[in-house]
């Protein structure tokens, strides 16, 4: 059975940082492309970052390029999200997702394109 867990949200005053972790179970990560999204109140949930099975390659949303890095550790089975220069704008609840592998070897950005989802974790940015 697959799961995704994520970890290290809260709360941050704007300008900090945070890191957010996604463990995998029941799937050999190396395998399958990883993304996060999020989903403010009252709005739909949104594509953030997204990585190659490898690693190799990364896709960013424009409202955090620049801020924010995806990166992966498959050894551990797990996929990070570093968050820096955090505004209130990125307050929001963070997904962890993960696509059934096709060995295209590349990342994806749209949500039906994901199998797998974590039940999210908090980030609230104060101002």
């Amino acid at each position: 059975q697959v799961q995704l867990a994520e970890s290290g949200g809260g709360l941050v005053q704007a300008g900090g940082s945070l890191r957010l972790s996604c463990a995998a179970s029941g799937l050999t990560t190396s395998a399958y492309a990883m993304g996060w999204f999020r989903q403010a109140p009252g709005k739909e949930r949104e594509f953030v970052a997204a990585i190659s099975p490898s690693g190799a390659s990364t896709y960013y949303a424009n409202s955090v390029k620049g801020r924010f890095t995806i990166s992966r550790d498959n050894a551990k089975n797990t996929v990070y999200l570093q968050m820096n220069i955090l505004k209130p704008e990125d307050t929001a609840v963070y997904y962890c997702a993960a696509r059934v592998p096709d060995y295209r070897g590349t990342y994806y950005y749209r949500e039906p394109e994901y199998n797998y989802w974590g039940q999210g974790t908090q980030i609230t940015v104060s101002s």
